[in-house]
């Protein structure tokens, strides 16, 4: 038996059952690069001038919507109703809404942790209450709009959890067959594929890119003179899977950790290729975010591992993390 087998172990079944108890709400990142201001233009120049009579930036009145990487999911201070929304009043929302001196009445953060394209357009029922139709928020004044949304939609966490369960039985075989070696080199991405040349993970987002292009719409016609934000998801996990030994050993194969970053990828990319489509601003995440995903350390992790610092929810961004994003969407606001 390998020395590193029940360690290895002990760990995939810590990070299975922490995402299986910790978290029912889902978020997806991406690691592709980005332009520094992290805003892609609905619409690029392609040469020529650009205009000498840009649009001021907008300021209020502004509505949030999202799902929990909106939320602040536990962070503190938690407001709102319903409680299990778990809506922080330090979450990028908020912090975007004081650096742009919006009164109380200006601003409005209806996000909620575990939401799904299905409710923005329709209540969502949390654990202590109902979250009303999130697009209800918005009205003909609305001149701001940000949406961080697609993760749960996609499943994403769900398969964070699959990988995790995946390995776990990988690494039981190769401990009942006395080997060092994984059975599989990557069984999370043959779970998926399962030969196949389109994923489930990548249909799931193919389904969830239709739904928020229809969202998008939606919003268009109730608040017609707002500039809308699409949020993408910050990076969960480095670009060099190595770089996550020390937080994850060998609970999770290499190789899988590039299944997920994959995965990722396509899903910022459709909420980018949506925004774009619907004349919305795409805020990436992802190069920003380079260098803080939940392997980096303490200090500089926006994102926090599986197992989290105390009172902090796993796999979700921590205060640090809602303060930088909150810096990128100023950035693309201020153009």
């Amino acid at each position: 038996m390998p020395r590193t087998a029940r360690p290895t172990i002990a760990l995939t079944v810590g990070l299975a059952a922490v995402l299986l108890a910790g978290c029912t709400d889902n978020a997806g990142t991406d690691q592709q690069g980005s332009a520094a201001a992290g805003a892609t233009p609905a619409r690029a120049q392609a040469g020529g001038n650009p205009s000498p009579t840009a649009a001021p930036p907008p300021t209020g009145p502004y509505v949030a919507l999202g799902d929990s990487y909106t939320a602040g999911m536990k962070l503190p201070p938690q407001v709102g109703e319903p409680g299990a929304c778990y809506r922080s009043g330090a979450n990028y929302p908020s912090l975007v809404a004081k650096e742009l001196s919006l009164a109380a009445g200006q601003f409005k953060d209806v996000s909620c942790s575990g939401a799904r394209t299905g409710d923005l357009t329709g209540p969502q029922k949390v654990a202590d209450g109902t979250n009303p139709a999130q697009l209800d928020a918005l009205t003909a004044d609305t001149r701001l709009v940000t949406l961080g949304i697609g993760g749960n939609d996609a499943g994403f966490m769900e398969v964070v959890t699959e990988c995790a369960k995946a390995n776990l039985v990988d690494i039981v075989k190769g401990v009942i067959t006395d080997s060092a070696d994984r059975i599989s080199e990557s069984p999370c991405r043959d779970h998926y594929a399962a030969g196949s040349g389109t994923d489930d993970v990548q249909r799931k987002v193919e389904a969830a890119g239709d739904r928020i292009g229809q969202v998008l719409q939606d919003v268009k016609k109730r608040s017609p003179k707002a500039r809308v934000y699409v949020i993408g998801y910050p990076g969960l996990l480095p670009a060099d899977p190595a770089n996550c030994l020390p937080v994850l050993g060998n609970a999770v194969a290499a190789s899988d950790l590039g299944f997920l970053v994959e995965k990722q990828q396509q899903l910022n990319g459709m909420l980018k290729k949506r925004a774009e489509a619907a004349g919305a601003v795409f805020v990436d995440l992802a190069g920003p975010s380079a260098g803080h995903d939940m392997c980096a350390g303490e200090d500089k992790r926006w994102v926090e591992p599986p197992l989290p610092a105390q009172g902090l929810v796993p796999i979700h961004p921590n205060a640090k993390g809602q303060e930088a994003v909150s810096g990128v969407v100023l950035k693309a606001i201020r153009g």
